[in-house]
């Protein structure tokens, strides 16, 4: 496979050196001059070695040219026009979907805590989106918290079963 062809390779027009974006090379660096390397180019000015003040903020070396004083600012309005916020809210929904926050509340304390308390997450969120009008979220929710507390009552009614049978069991060993 040719990797010029590939959809990520540049474009042939492009040089295989990257870009400078612009700029000029830094001037050569010459360690030692007595060593007979050459004397250095034009190069950086020297350079003071206090601190100074910084230079004035809008003077030359930023490339900045100043308005004329005497003339308008070009594009400047007479007048502003401030348009008031609206704010757009969702009410509580007209028909609410259904929570099941007591059922959660009965398979936390009766069944399978670890579930009970997941499903009663649930249902508070599915309440809550009910308040808030958001009508998919309250779907989900709802259905996750049904299906959460379906789970912890099987588990529930399975575990008390098993403990009824090895209770009778039990009882039928020892006589």
């Amino acid at each position: 496979m040719d990797p010029s062809k590939s959809a990520s390779a540049p474009p042939q027009e492009y040089p295989d050196e990257k870009s400078l974006m612009g700029q000029v090379p830094p001037p050569a660096y010459y360690d030692n001059p007595q060593l007979g390397y050459p004397q250095p180019g034009p190069g950086y000015p020297p350079q003071s070695q206090g601190f100074g003040p910084p230079p004035a903020y809008g003077g030359p070396g930023y490339g900045q040219q100043p308005y004329p004083t005497a003339q308008q600012y070009p594009g400047q309005p007479a007048t502003v026009t401030v348009q008031p916020t609206v704010y757009v809210t969702r009410g509580p929904l007209t028909e609410p979907v259904n929570d099941y926050l007591c059922y959660s509340i009965f398979t936390m304390l009766c069944c399978c805590l670890p579930l009970g308390i997941a499903a009663l997450i649930y249902s508070i969120s599915a309440r809550e989106a009910n308040h808030a009008g958001d009508r998919m979220v309250a779907e989900r929710s709802s259905r996750m918290a049904r299906t959460l507390n379906h789970v912890a009552l099987g588990l529930g009614i399975g575990v008390s079963v098993l403990f009824i049978i090895y209770i009778v069991v039990m009882v039928a060993v020892i006589q």
